[in-house]
């Protein structure tokens, strides 16, 4: 027995529908025609939402200036309101990357909730005389303003969630900056000795690295803040009665919570992407401060046995199929690879801005796939980072501080004592022969009293230096 189906039309012409599918004829072409990533729209749950928040503040704004019948806006506003909730997500089946500058995301949304009002107002699917994708869900807009407002939509309230993950990222970091406040280790600079520090100043500046970060993020999200709803094809407001672009910006505000803003140039609004080419800046440059303090945590805890092994990461799984009792810092390996994901998703989204022509940027797809993967991507990241490795990290105090005790860099600090010459002399002997700076200037060569050198090696000294002379 054959499933039940509908039949429907476009200027193309005819495609046979599953009834039970609230998508339509345009979604099932760009469902046959797009299969580049296999990820669907669905996928980005905030960003149906988003969609179906701009289709109701559409309606609402077409309904308050008499070019949208009032039970048709009503019904509208009450699917996009059941779209809002998540109900109707797994009918949102465009990949994610398609040509066409957005259209089959934006159709695929003017479908599903063109069907769904439909059934609100007791209709079977596809009879769109009582209710049309293009002619009611769509009134008064175009792809090209309404997909890059729901975008920026989607990717403000995407933002949010990775700032807190971020925040609690570092938090953690200070927590433990705290806990190894007494802990003394060497600080290196290329890799090589250079001078004490505590462990705690070590990830507490880990925690303001990451910090730093919060507020670059919300300068983004004020950036993407400014729409260009009301602006139709291209920025002249073709189709859209007077006074519309106010009034839907007006009500997205409400509907959202969101500080929203009508660009004031909309033909400009319409093709510049500068504000995601910023935001995906913002996401690589803390890509890469996450991936640095990663490769510092690998270094740290590298060893056991011929490492630096100042710290010990939580051991989470065998490290290889062949060498037994081996754990490797799998999960600083996994942030690092996500920082480089990000990086290169940067580079993507500028190639895309850099190759919008004339009144419109027609690469707007593979942005939003770009920076959507790359918040999610980036909120795992900082989640796995805190739960499985930061909250988990112990420090090794005694070997931390016995490489610190036989560095040669310590001697920096008799500088003031005994001048630079006769500091670089102590370095190379300790260097050439092996023995501690301790037994070369107060055993042997008798430079500095025992006193003397207690004073400037004490462990408050060492991490908070003052100028002994």
């Amino acid at each position: 027995m054959a499933a039940a189906s509908r039949l429907e039309h476009d200027f193309l012409g005819e495609r046979t529908i599953p009834e039970d599918a609230y998508y339509g004829i345009q979604t099932l072409r760009a469902i046959e025609n797009f299969r580049i990533t296999g990820i669907p729209l669905k996928t980005e749950p905030l960003f149906v939402q988003a969609l179906a928040y701009v289709k109701k503040a559409a309606a609402l704004a077409n309904q308050e200036l008499g070019v949208l019948d009032a039970s048709i806006a009503a019904a509208i506003a009450q699917a996009c309101d059941r779209v809002i909730t998540g109900e109707f997500d797994n009918q949102f089946l465009t990949d994610m990357i398609q040509g066409g500058a957005g259209t089959s995301v934006n159709m695929n949304a003017n479908e599903v909730i063109a069907n769904v009002a439909l059934e609100i107002m007791g209709h079977p699917k596809g009879q769109y005389e009582f209710c049309h994708p293009n002619n009611h869900v769509n009134c008064s807009q175009s792809t090209n303003d309404a997909y890059p407002t729901a975008f920026r939509v989607a990717l403000s309230n995407k933002l949010v969630g990775y700032g807190q993950a971020l925040s609690e990222l570092a938090e953690a970091f200070a927590q433990k900056g705290e806990e190894f406040r007494n802990v003394l280790k060497m600080g290196r600079t290329q890799l090589q000795d250079a001078v004490p520090m505590s462990m705690g100043d070590e990830f507490k500046a880990f925690a303001t690295n990451l910090r730093e970060e919060l507020l670059r993020i919300e300068d983004s999200r004020q950036l993407i803040s400014e729409i260009n709803m009301g602006a139709t094809a291209i920025g002249t407001g073709v189709n859209a009665p007077s006074g519309y672009a106010e009034l839907v910006t007006q009500h997205l505000r409400t509907i959202t919570g969101l500080d929203l803003k009508l660009a004031g140039d909309l033909i400009e609004a319409t093709y510049d992407t500068g504000a995601y080419v910023q935001l995906s800046g913002v996401l690589k440059r803390t890509a890469v401060k996450l991936s640095k303090i990663c490769n510092d945590l690998r270094l740290l805890s590298s060893g056991p046995r011929t490492g630096l092994f100042e710290i010990n990461l939580p051991p989470l799984q065998p490290g290889s199929s062949i060498m037994p009792g081996k754990v490797n810092p799998v999960v600083p390996e996994v942030v690092n690879q996500t920082a480089f994901y990000v990086i290169g998703a940067d580079l993507t989204v500028t190639m895309a801005a850099e190759a919008g022509q004339l009144q419109l940027n027609v690469m707007e797809p593979v942005i939003s796939f770009a920076l959507f993967t790359s918040i999610s991507y980036l909120t795992n990241a900082c989640h796995t980072l805190r739960e499985k490795c930061v909250v988990g990290i112990t420090a090794n105090a005694q070997r931390a501080e016995e490489l610190v005790r036989n560095s040669i860099g310590i001697v920096t600090q008799l500088n003031p004592v005994l001048g630079y010459e006769t500091a670089a002399e102590i370095a190379k002997e300790a260097l050439r022969t092996g023995k501690s700076v301790y037994a070369i200037a107060v055993t042997e060569r008798q430079l500095l009293t025992q006193e003397k050198w207690e004073e400037i090696f004490t462990f408050e000294n060492m991490i908070r230096p003052g100028f002994i002379q």
